[in-house]
């Protein structure tokens, strides 16, 4: 007859006892179970973590209907060493069966590539006409990156007209950032009339927007939030998420000092465009603009712009770090975006066609047509009509 281990833990304890029953087990079996019993209690020390990993199992593998993780920091994913409490045996299977799903290294998250390189190379080479945006976000994200101790979140907001590159870049930064890009866990989407859109439920927002927030960042030690047309948002919402951005150690009992907010906005659009234009009349290179010459005005216009931020106290409080402007795209641009989707689909355009697409575009003003007044925003659908 087989031997439950309980039963054999049991006589275990009755033998150390001095109180043995008369047909107990030999005392190398319980020796065993004794050993078995140490080993097993060990798992205690991980207990926090095993309502998560179902989770993903669940969710992930099985793609169960998964609800929200409660506001629990047991619910954080589990980083460093958290195998220091198993027995070295059982460590190497577990270690083996958890980084199956991808989410360990030697060293870190490996969720969070964080490639710098990668990032600057993006920027120059995919980006076009955006000198200012090329040069601030990436130092931006270069210095945050780079300095563990920051004294709180990197919040940037990205101002400029439509199809100017504000979406592409936040895809750039999170592509780089994080090894799954946009759908990383550690990446979260937000647009304004889309996630938020009725006024009366502005209350429920709240909840939900602190909620999404503060699950992610207790999963993820580095996150990126971006909110797209941040201009729609409820005063009320940003100040909802306004202490996540201060700075502060924590708030309730977590850090969100890792984290990144993108603001993305059509406000600026019409003031950068006349800074822009006014250049362009002086004779002076577009290359030239800096961003003393546009953050003031940026700012400005935020602050009494109809929408969330001007009556936010992201504002007041001065805790955007920085307005970065997307300039107007000009014709050699949209050419270049026009290459570039042609590229995508493994096309090579010559000069005739690159300017036939180019020339199916709107310009703007009416005197000088100078500006795209789509920016590259429509060009992957337009060159379907030029492709044989």
């Amino acid at each position: 007859m087989l031997l439950k281990l309980t039963d054999i833990c049991n006589a275990s304890e009755t033998h150390r006892r001095g109180t043995a029953e008369p047909e107990g087990p030999p005392d190398h079996l319980i020796e065993y179970a004794q050993m078995a019993r140490a080993d097993f209690f060990k798992f205690e020390s991980i207990s926090n973590v095993s309502t998560y990993y179902f989770n993903y199992i669940y969710c992930n593998i099985w793609e169960g209907d998964c609800q929200p993780h409660q506001d629990d920091a047991s619910q954080q994913v589990p980083i460093g060493d958290m195998w220091s409490g198993f027995p070295q045996y059982y460590s190497g299977i577990l270690r083996a069966w958890y980084c199956t799903l991808g989410q360990c290294c030697d060293s870190g998250d490996c969720r969070i590539t964080n490639n710098l390189t990668g990032l600057e190379r993006d920027l120059q080479v995919k980006l076009h006409g955006q000198h200012l945006v090329q040069s601030v976000v990436l130092k931006a994200i270069q210095g945050f990156i780079k300095n563990p101790d920051s004294n709180k979140p990197l919040t940037l907001s990205f101002h400029g007209w439509s199809g100017t590159g504000k979406n592409f870049v936040a895809r750039i930064v999170a592509d780089n950032l994080y090894r799954d890009g946009i759908k990383s866990e550690c990446v979260r989407l937000f647009i304004a009339p889309f996630h938020f859109p009725h006024v009366r439920l502005v209350d429920v927002y709240k909840g939900q927007l602190r909620e999404a927030i503060r699950d992610i960042v207790l999963r993820c030690p580095q996150t990126l939030f971006i909110f797209d047309e941040a201009e729609k948002l409820h005063p009320g919402l940003i100040d909802a998420i306004k202490p996540y951005m201060d700075h502060y150690d924590n708030v309730d009992g977590v850090s969100y000092r890792r984290a990144i907010f993108l603001f993305l906005s059509n406000i600026g659009g019409a003031a950068i465009n006349e800074v822009a234009l006014d250049f362009w009349h002086s004779g002076q290179n577009r290359e030239d603009i800096g961003m003393e010459d546009l953050e003031h005005l940026l700012q400005a216009e935020a602050m009494e712009a109809n929408g969330g931020f001007a009556q936010s106290e992201l504002m007041s409080g001065h805790l955007i770090d920085f307005f970065v402007p997307f300039l107007p795209l000009e014709y050699r641009h949209v050419k270049l975006c026009a290459h570039d989707a042609y590229a995508a689909r493994g096309v090579q355009p010559d000069e005739g066609t690159l300017d036939e697409v180019a020339k199916a575009m709107l310009y703007v003003p009416k005197e000088e047509k100078l500006f795209s007044a789509q920016g590259c925003k429509s060009i992957p659908q337009r060159i379907n009509f030029f492709l044989p």
